[in-house]
C-alpha cells in the first residue's frame, strides 16, 4: 500500500505477523487470523471464525472498539464499486437482527473484492 493510498483511507491489505500480536488476547481457542484490511488507521480482520472490525477513535487511537461479527450472522452483503469520479468502493453488510447495514468506505484498488471473495467463502459454510 502506497503512501498515498493510506492518505486517501483506501484499504490495503495488512500482513498478519504484525497485527499477531494484538488479536492474541481476543481469539478463541484454536480460533486462526486468516487475513486483515486497513483503512489508515481502522482495520478489518478475518478469522476462520468471524469478522472484526476495529475502529480506532479519538486524536491518539487509544480507545479501540472491536466489532466481532460471526460469519452466521451475516445475512447480505453488497459491494458498490468506485465509478470513473468516485475514489472509493463502499461495503454493505447486512446482520441478523439489525435493520441498518454495517457500511464501510473502502478505497479504490483497495482490495474490496478480496474483501467480498473472503465472505462468500465464509458465510457459504
Amino acid at each position: 500500500m502506497g503512501l498515498i493510498d493510506t492518505l486517501l483511507g483506501h484499504a490495503g491489505e495488512k500482513s498478519i505477523d504484525d497485527i499477531r500480536e494484538e488479536f492474541a488476547p481476543l481469539l478463541a481457542p484454536g480460533e486462526t487470523l486468516q487475513r486483515a484490511f486497513g483503512l489508515i488507521r481502522d482495520l478489518i480482520v478475518f478469522t476462520d471464525r468471524r469478522m472484526i472490525l476495529v475502529n480506532k477513535q479519538g486524536v491518539t487511537a487509544k480507545k479501540v472498539e472491536y466489532r466481532s461479527v460471526p460469519y452466521r450472522a451475516i445475512v447480505m452483503y453488497a459491494l458498490e464499486t468506485a465509478g470513473h469520479f468516485d475514489l472509493e468502493a463502499d461495503l454493505h453488510i447486512w446482520i441478523s437482527g439489525q435493520a441498518a447495514p454495517l457500511d464501510l468506505h473502502l478505497g479504490r484498488n483497495s482490495g474490496a473484492t478480496d474483501i467480498v471473495a473472503i465472505l462468500a467463502q465464509n458465510t457459504s459454510k
